[in-house]
């Protein structure tokens, strides 16, 4: 496993980055990095299942299950991982089971940092480093566009 971060410098309030990152919407928008067209079902509020989900060629939706271990309002997320969706089917065994990922937005002067934290497998490490890293810089964009 290993532990990847991230972190940027957004000229924006707090909240602003918390509703860029996580509305609906522009999480589409961000999240094309991972996978263009992936959406989330379920809510952010603690104790809630949340289904992270990307479009397979075939119809079927691919991703992760987590559930939302803590939530303070435009401060900090962070999610546990309870297994991954392939084909449309929840597998709750596997390598994504019990990993976690955070996000936390520190603002100081209207600037907010965004650091995201996340657990990967080993054999995700580079992939996902490499999609994270354009995916901050979109929230940044977005976050930061009149």
């Amino acid at each position: 496993m290993e532990n990847l971060r991230f972190s940027v410098d957004v000229d924006a309030p707090a909240q602003h980055v918390w509703n860029v990152m996580l509305d609906l919407d522009t999480y589409r928008e961000w999240t094309s990095a991972f996978n263009e067209g992936s959406t989330y079902e379920g809510g952010w509020n603690e104790g809630d299942e949340i289904r992270f989900l990307g479009p397979n060629d075939d119809g079927t939706a691919s991703g992760l299950l987590g559930t939302i271990v803590e939530n303070r309002l435009h401060e900090f997320v962070l999610i546990r991982y309870l297994g991954d969706i392939v084909n449309g089917v929840e597998n709750r065994e596997g390598p994504a089971v019990g990993l976690h990922e955070s996000y936390s937005f520190n603002e100081t002067d209207g600037v907010t940092t965004l650091v995201v934290e996340l657990e990967v497998p080993d054999e995700w490490a580079d992939s996902m480093r490499g999609m994270w890293s354009e995916a901050i810089v979109t929230i940044k964009r977005l976050a930061e566009r009149a």
